[in-house]
């Protein structure tokens, strides 16, 4: 990982494609969810309302889908935007997490992400440990 990168950006010829890094598998969960976010609009978000979520998945890739769509239902259903992830555990390919974030209409919003995809999506762990996650989102 170079110099403590959280994620970066992938040229797609339709929609957002990132990859999101951790030294551990809740870090890059929670680097997959604040480049979703980054990508709809770019700036510092106050923490006014704290929110919980619970999702499972039958497997690491079901269960990152299921928290970044959570996280999208909570922005398209009562307008959450996230600004940091406080805690997150995942154990038995479940996850909970508490997340802060502000009302989105109070910003920018330049994206409309419609959706999270399988498309070209992983969860990868290497030798020394570190995760890499890549996604697409349907814009």
């Amino acid at each position: 990982m170079k110099n403590k990168e959280k994620f970066k950006y992938i040229e797609h010829t339709a929609d957002i494609q990132f990859q999101a890094f951790g030294s551990s598998i809740e870090e890059a969960f929670e680097n997959s969810a604040l480049a979703m976010f980054n990508a709809m609009s770019e700036g510092k978000v106050k923490e006014t309302m704290k929110k919980k979520i619970s999702v499972s998945g039958k497997d690491k890739e079901a269960l990152l889908y299921n928290f970044l769509e959570e996280l999208l239902f909570l922005f398209d259903s009562s307008g959450f935007f996230l600004s940091k992830i406080n805690t997150i555990k995942i154990k038995n390919n479940k996850l909970t997490a508490i997340v802060s974030g502000d009302k989105a209409d109070k910003y920018e919003i330049k994206l409309d992400v419609k959706a999270v995809t399988y498309n070209n999506m992983f969860v990868k762990k290497n030798k020394e440990g570190k995760y890499t996650i890549q996604v697409v989102l349907d814009v």
